[in-house]
């Protein structure tokens, strides 16, 4: 969701590379087809993580919540010669939008679709991973981490959306909301663990973005 000065955040679209025609397509229909289309990426953090991923170049990267694929579009846009992204959506009603889209991009041979819980799926998905983007269920967060920071790369990449939660986390909700409780202590986590170099932006509804460090390879 958008949380900056709406001016200020069209300023920001205006200077930076449009989105192309499928992802635009794809936004469109995400609007007319879904009750939720604010889950979506969008087109400026589409933007960031197609170029998070062009400047890693991942072989292997994970995407736990594709919703209706634009993030995952985005980021197998960046993917190394070869290389391929896993996406886990849990709703199979998605699972037709999905894959238009991907077919659309031309990227159905580098993009694998799973459909169901991302808890029961991640456990047996190839590894390591060079790149890992979690936009699921936000309760959930820490466990999917815990899943996966063993099976990510030295110097690998974790990207975690809406961390903020509409400022929530820095608010005494932090305390009482169990989704905002979650999502703080997702964050505490991060800036405790060892094995991570971490930064919280505040794009959107916050982008959390670690790297693994080489040391615990």
């Amino acid at each position: 969701m958008q949380r900056v000065d709406n001016k200020l955040f069209q300023y920001c679209e205006d200077f930076s590379d449009a989105p192309d025609t499928v992802l635009y397509e794809l936004e469109r229909e995400t609007h007319l087809k879904t009750l939720a289309p604010q889950m979506m990426s969008g087109a400026l953090q589409g933007q960031l993580l197609r170029l998070l991923s062009q400047l890693k170049r991942p072989r292997l990267a994970l995407e736990i919540g594709t919703f209706t694929g634009y993030a995952a579009i985005c980021l197998a846009q960046g993917l190394a010669d070869g290389g391929k992204l896993h996406t886990i959506e849990v709703n199979p009603e998605r699972e037709y939008l999905i894959r238009k889209y991907l077919k659309k991009a031309g990227l159905e041979g580098r993009v694998e679709l799973h459909i169901g819980d991302a808890l029961q799926l991640i456990p047996d998905l190839p590894a390591p991973y060079d790149l890992v983007f979690i936009d699921a269920g936000k309760q959930h967060y820490r466990t999917y981490y815990e899943l996966i920071i063993d099976r990510v790369a030295p110097g690998g990449l974790i990207l975690a959306d809406n961390v903020l939660w509409s400022g929530k986390v820095a608010t005494e909700l932090r305390e009482t909301d169990p989704d905002t409780r979650k999502l703080h202590e997702f964050n505490t986590l991060l800036k405790a663990d060892e094995r991570v170099e971490s930064l919280l932006l505040p794009i959107r509804d916050g982008l959390l973005a670690a790297r693994k460090r080489e040391a615990f390879g």
